[in-house]
C-alpha cells in the first residue's frame, strides 16, 4: 500500500468520546499513513494527540476556540497576538485551517497571522477564495500558503494561472477526489496539471466530521486509485514527498 502523508486532518472537541488517540492511531496505521498534519478546535486537542504519538502527528495550529469561530476570528484583535504566543511554544509546525472569504481579504487580523506565519517560517492552511490568495502574496510574499481544497473554484486552468504566479503556494487535494477522477477515472485536465506541477500538490481526507472518520478508509482508497493512474514518481511526491519536504517532520 503506498505511504500517504495526509495533510488535512482534524481533531475537533467532541470528537474524543467515539475517537481517542488510540483509535485515530489505529485507522492511520491501517492506511499506511505515514505522517498526520492535524489541527483542531481548541487547539489544545492537537497537543493532546500528538503527545501520544509524536513521530506520526505533525501538530498545526488552530485559531478557533469553537466551530462559531469560523464566522468571527477575522474581528478578533487580539488573536495574532495569542498566535505569536503559541507559536513562541515550538511545537507547531503550521498554522490553519483558517477560513476567509473575498470580503475579507484585507482583514488586519488574516494579514497579522500570515506575516506571523511567515516569519516563523510554517506553512499556512487556508480554505478560501482567489482574491484572498492574491492578498496574502501581496503582503507577504515569503509566506508559505496551502491552498485547502484547491480552493472555492477548484478548476484546473485557474489553479495553473496561480501556480505559475505564486511560487510559494501549494495545493491540498482533500475532499476533490470527484473533480480529480469522475467515477475513479482521472480527469485529463487534472492529470495534465498535475504533471505541470508535481511539487506543489498534496493529499488529505480531512476529517471535518466524526463520520469522515467513520469513512477514512474509503476515502483514502479513492485517493490511492487515481494516484496509481499517474507515473510512479509524480503519485509518490503528491501522495508523501511534498508535504515531507514542506513540513520537515523530524524523523
Amino acid at each position: 500500500m503506498q505511504p500517504l502523508f495526509d495533510t488535512h486532518l482534524h481533531y475537533n472537541a467532541g470528537f474524543a468520546g467515539q475517537y481517542p488517540p488510540a483509535r485515530i492511531i489505529s485507522i492511520l496505521r491501517e492506511n499506511a499513513v505515514s505522517y498526520a498534519a492535524v489541527t483542531s478546535y481548541p487547539p489544545e486537542r492537537v497537543i493532546s494527540l500528538y503527545k501520544t504519538d509524536p513521530e506520526l502527528f505533525i501538530p498545526i495550529l488552530g485559531v478557533y476556540q469553537t466551530q462559531q469561530d469560523k464566522q468571527t476570528w477575522t474581528s478578533n484583535r487580539h488573536l495574532p497576538a495569542k498566535v505569536k504566543q503559541m507559536l513562541s511554544q515550538g511545537q507547531w509546525r503550521g498554522v490553519g485551517e483558517l477560513h476567509v472569504f473575498a470580503d475579507q481579504r484585507r482583514s488586519e487580523v488574516l494579514l497579522n497571522i500570515v506575516a506571523i506565519t511567515a516569519d516563523h517560517d510554517l506553512p499556512l492552511l487556508l480554505h478560501c477564495d482567489p482574491a484572498v490568495i492574491d492578498s496574502v502574496f501581496e503582503h507577504s510574499p515569503d509566506a508559505r500558503v496551502i491552498w485547502a481544497h484547491a480552493g472555492a473554484y477548484p478548476y484546473p486552468q485557474l489553479l495553473r494561472d496561480y501556480l505559475a504566479r505564486y511560487p510559494r503556494l501549494y495545493i491540498d487535494l482533500s475532499v476533490r477526489d470527484e473533480r480529480i477522477a469522475p467515477g475513479g477515472t482521472l480527469d485529463p485536465e487534472w492529470e495534465k496539471l498535475l504533471w505541470e506541477y508535481p511539487e506543489r500538490f498534496m493529499v488529505g481526507v480531512d476529517t471535518y466530521s466524526v463520520g469522515r472518520w467513520q469513512q477514512y478508509g474509503r476515502v483514502a482508497t479513492r485517493i490511492r486509485n487515481w494516484l496509481s493512474q499517474l507515473p510512479p514518481d509524480i503519485s509518490a511526491m503528491i501522495a508523501h514527498d511534498n508535504a515531507a519536504n514542506l513540513f520537515k517532520p523530524a524523523r
